[in-house]
């Protein structure tokens, strides 16, 4: 038995010899066996590397459901307000609501209550989570879905329209807000100022002022019932002419005019450019042509009643402006969050 185990050995050992002799017959073999031992080490890190990718997406993939899940929970059911959830909503457009379809921005809605809940908390001195602060915030959250949503219908009609806004009159607006008695105050005072009343950025504010701007646009543009009683008033006033009077006419009972006067105010006065209409006439008893003033509330007929060198009075018609509101009132308005019903009983969507 020991003689066979011997030999048996002898010749694995013989047979292993020539395995590990490269000739020219075994050269290619013995490349492919070196390669194959390579392979282990490449094949294995390659399989990990696309596990890892694959890995890599199904986890980004859950974050973001996460995240869009506590984002939704956040903002339409906690309706939380902070200044975190406002960044996340100007980089996100999510809506807050639709008015005829047309989307209105979450940010926009968030970046109008949280200035009106700044000014009542910093300037009011209000608490916001005592049961006056708690009605004051619901009055607030209902006026500002109230403004966004005008604000998107206007931007609604408006590109049908072709209607916009500039970055100079925009500019123009700014200019004339920084106008006072003692004179023009810089624009980083300004700034400063609407940062501490209102809690807005520059261009927080400039984009409050477009918004503004392009709503009284639209408004003027849709009124053809306004343009004509503008035309009807023209026809009948000159110097002179009883402005109370004409407008407590029998022709205008029911219309949307009505009869105003300034009495002695500084000629400097902030009235949207009303008292510098009556300044420009210049002559006692004139009347001006019809005249938009700055608020965009309508159009104005002034009449220069007196002016020294400090002050002027002037007695004015008004023709308001109904038709926007009125065209608003009828658009269908679906809500994305709980608003305060006193005021708002529109389809909650």
């Amino acid at each position: 038995m020991k003689k066979i185990l011997n030999k048996v050995l002898r010749k694995k050992k013989t047979e292993e010899s020539q395995s590990t002799r490269i000739t020219t017959n075994t050269v290619a073999e013995h490349r492919e066996r070196i390669l194959a031992g390579g392979r282990r080490f490449k094949y294995p890190v390659q399989y990990a590397r696309h596990k890892l990718v694959f890995n890599t997406i199904i986890i980004s993939i859950a974050a973001i459901l996460i995240f869009g899940l506590i984002g939704w929970q956040q903002l339409y059911v906690a309706q939380n307000t902070s200044n975190f959830m406002y960044r996340v909503t100007t980089v996100i457009p999510v809506s807050v609501a639709s008015v005829d379809g047309q989307a209105v921005r979450y940010s926009n809605y968030l970046r109008m209550y949280r200035s009106a809940a700044h000014y009542l908390e910093n300037k009011e001195q209000v608490d916001l989570e005592s049961e006056d602060g708690r009605r004051q915030t619901d009055y607030i959250k209902r006026q500002s879905m109230d403004e966004v949503v005008a604000d998107a219908y206007a931007v609604k009609l408006a590109d049908e329209m072709d209607i916009s806004v500039s970055q100079e009159e925009i500019d123009s607006v700014l200019l004339e807000q920084r106008q006072t008695e003692e004179g023009e105050i810089s624009a980083q005072t300004h700034d400063a100022v609407i940062l501490d009343y209102y809690g807005w950025s520059t261009q927080e504010y400039r984009d409050t002022i477009k918004n503004k701007l392009l709503r009284q646009k639209v408004a003027y543009e849709v009124d053809e019932k306004a343009s004509e009683l503008v035309e009807s008033i023209r026809g009948r006033i000159d110097s002179g002419t009883n402005l109370e009077k004409l407008s407590g006419a029998d022709r205008y009972e029911g219309e949307p005019v009505s009869f105003g006067g300034s009495g002695w105010v500084p000629r400097s006065n902030q009235d949207s450019g009303l008292a510098k209409a009556a300044i420009a006439l210049e002559k006692k008893g004139a009347v001006s042509e019809s005249f938009k003033p700055s608020n965009g509330d309508g159009y104005y007929f002034i009449k220069l009643v007196d002016i020294n060198d400090t002050q002027v009075k002037y007695e004015y018609i008004k023709v308001e402006l109904t038709e926007f509101d009125s065209s608003l009132e009828s658009a269908h308005k679906e809500y994305h969050i709980d608003v305060p019903k006193e005021e708002v009983n529109e389809e909650r969507g």
